[in-house]
């Protein structure tokens, strides 16, 4: 804990400034070593740690960081199941080393009548984001290559003691890609636009990929060019104040067969760090800007995170800044429940 502590204090000045990395499944002998960030766990009690819970978002509302589990309904609390909360305040005490672990969340209940009876194939929920007291959250639905994504509209009540969704705001998003089990997952919302991205953008199976774009009501209301990446895109960040914000870009070498990645452009321009240099595994940070016309990516180096190995990849399916000192992801089922911060100072 002390040197957690130490560690975590060096980085408190540190802005959101960024690393180098990347990684493909190809000849290694060649690369240039990069800086790594490392994982630094945060320990949690309760029903959050359940595999069951498959966290699929994080998102702060207000000083509360909220972690989406995919199925809220798994959760007693409400006819709909419920959410878990956390505190900017625990969290920053407990990697400063003036609160011991685990952190334990609390509930919030779901109130979303009829959508889980009312989607075809009902799959459960992906993203979450926030604007104010308005709530957007993607789900999917169907089974296989029959998967739609949705975008699903609602507020969280006067008192801030639910979340509850609008059952005639729920707006279905086509596939952009014949592939298993994806979907429009993730969710960003800047000022009036509300934009969601497709998991798989990558040349072989994406090689056209778009952003959807909503009005405030949830309403379609243009699809504009997104860059191609390969791997996956499964979270991102709120976006700042010129529109930039991060997404998790992540691949499991099991993933290969079905997302054909092509040599890793990110690789062959910034190079890539120890472990992402033994292993095939990719878990990194990749930014992008909203421009309004386009979604692309900035000039920023992506920022890689430190790999355990191939045999135990972290599939990180929740992002936030925790502003000014990194970042903080979740886990789904893959390996186990995991709440991390990553810095991002040198």
């Amino acid at each position: 804990m002390n040197k957690l502590k130490v560690f975590f204090l060096s980085t408190l000045c540190a802005l959101c400034s960024c690393a180098l990395f990347t990684g493909k499944p190809a000849d290694r002998s060649g690369d240039t070593l990069v800086r790594e960030h490392p994982v630094i766990l945060i320990p949690m009690e309760g029903e959050i740690t359940q595999r069951s819970a498959e966290i699929s978002g994080l998102a702060w509302y207000g000083d509360d960081l909220v972690l989406l589990p995919q199925r809220p309904e798994r959760f007693s609390f409400s006819d709909d199941g419920a959410l878990f909360v956390l505190s900017r305040e625990d969290i920053l005490a407990f990697l400063a080393g003036t609160l011991t672990g685990p952190l334990s969340p609390r509930k919030v209940p779901l109130v979303a009548p009829g959508i889980r009876k009312d989607t075809p194939g009902y799959d459960g929920y992906e993203s979450i984001a926030f604007q104010g007291d308005r709530v957007y959250m993607t789900m999917k639905g169907g089974t296989g290559r029959d998967m739609m994504g949705y975008l699903v509209t609602g507020r969280v009540d006067p008192e801030g003691k639910a979340l509850v969704l609008d059952p005639t705001r729920t707006t279905s998003i086509p596939p952009q890609a014949n592939l298993d089990d994806m979907c429009d997952k993730t969710v960003v919302v800047n000022g009036g636009r509300v934009i969601t991205l497709y998991e798989a953008n990558g040349e072989a199976v994406n090689p056209a990929p778009a952003a959807h774009v909503f009005r405030d009501n949830g309403d379609l209301m243009d699809t504009i060019p997104f860059p191609v990446l390969e791997y996956r895109i499964t979270d991102a960040t709120a976006p700042d104040e010129t529109g930039r914000f991060w997404v998790i870009n992540s691949f499991f070498w099991g993933d290969r067969s079905r997302l054909r990645p092509r040599p890793d452009s990110l690789r062959a321009l910034y190079g890539a760090g120890p472990s992402h240099s033994r292993f095939h595994s990719v878990e990194r940070l990749v930014e992008f800007s909203d421009v309004g016309g386009r979604v692309e990516r900035t000039r920023t180096p992506p920022m890689q995170l430190e790999l355990i190995d191939d045999l135990r990849p972290r599939n990180w399916e929740g992002l936030v800044r925790l502003e000014p000192h990194g970042f903080l992801l979740a886990t789904d089922t893959f390996p186990e429940t995991l709440l991390a911060f990553v810095p991002a100072g040198p």
